[in-house]
């Protein structure tokens, strides 16, 4: 599915950040449609980590609103939105270092719980049958990422380009509508790389609607089908990845920098 006229799931509309009076994010409009990989580049500096917690709840407007699914979650928390729908990974990788490789991927399964603390204390039926559950959907994530025989390895003792993986597990587990995606491949050579956005392209194939912020273009050109790009804060272009790319306004702002 690659259909950028179907209701998107994300909508930032005419999104605005100040902090101390300056524009960090200056009036931005952007959409990601389910089934689709959306790019968001831009130099560094120019907001892109910024978007993603305002599109998150960790920081709020000061201008515009966010629409997930069509409604208006501006003013909702984080933990909300993450139980609605929304997941992500960081630029800096994010993991519980002492806990093993499934361990951090049940994690993500947390925010699908159904049974209580006590049923889960007791043991009960139900509590059993869902840790059976959680157990078999996060083994399903380790085949897909090439890592089940690594399950019980401390996360912390792997390498960079396996505790990135582990991150993106965790983000998948907690099935989400829209995934956001920051820098997930930095680091990586172009093998890694390449594999990883195979996993992508499938999982937005599935319906899912990915926002991937990125500087390796060669990633982005070969797994986006709409970027946009932003400079100091502001939307300076958008359209697919070859015409975009061509732009002189953004081999100035951005791929001549």
């Amino acid at each position: 599915m690659n259909d950028r006229t179907a209701s998107p799931v994300l909508q930032l509309d005419n999104v605005g950040r100040r902090f101390g009076g300056l524009p960090a994010v200056d009036g931005l409009s952007i959409s990601a449609p389910p089934g689709t990989i959306t790019g968001l580049i831009g130099p560094n500096g120019a907001g892109k980590t910024t978007v993603v917690n305002l599109i998150m709840g960790i920081l709020k407007l000061t201008s515009g609103r966010v629409l997930f699914d069509g409604r208006d979650v501006s003013q909702v928390e984080a933990a909300d939105l993450a139980r609605a729908g929304m997941a992500r990974t960081f630029q800096n990788i994010r993991l519980v270092t002492e806990g093993t490789v499934l361990d951090n991927v049940l994690s993500g399964l947390h925010a699908h719980q159904r049974t209580g603390l006590w049923s889960n204390l007791l043991g009960l039926p139900s509590a059993r049958t869902e840790q059976r559950e959680h157990l078999r959907e996060a083994m399903a994530l380790l085949e897909r990422f090439g890592m089940a025989e690594l399950a019980e390895h401390r996360a912390g003792t792997l390498s960079y380009g396996h505790q990135r993986r582990i991150e993106m597990m965790r983000a998948l587990a907690m099935k989400p509508k829209l995934l956001l995606l920051d820098e997930p491949v930095a680091g990586m050579n172009d093998a890694e790389a390449a594999s990883l956005g195979r996993i992508f392209s499938e999982v937005a194939a599935e319906g899912v609607a990915i926002l991937l912020i990125e500087h390796n273009m060669r990633f982005v050109t070969q797994i986006c089908s709409h970027l946009y790009v932003v400079a100091s804060g502001r939307l300076i272009a958008e359209g697919p990845p070859e015409t975009v790319l061509a732009d002189p306004v953004v081999i100035e702002a951005y791929l001549g920098s």
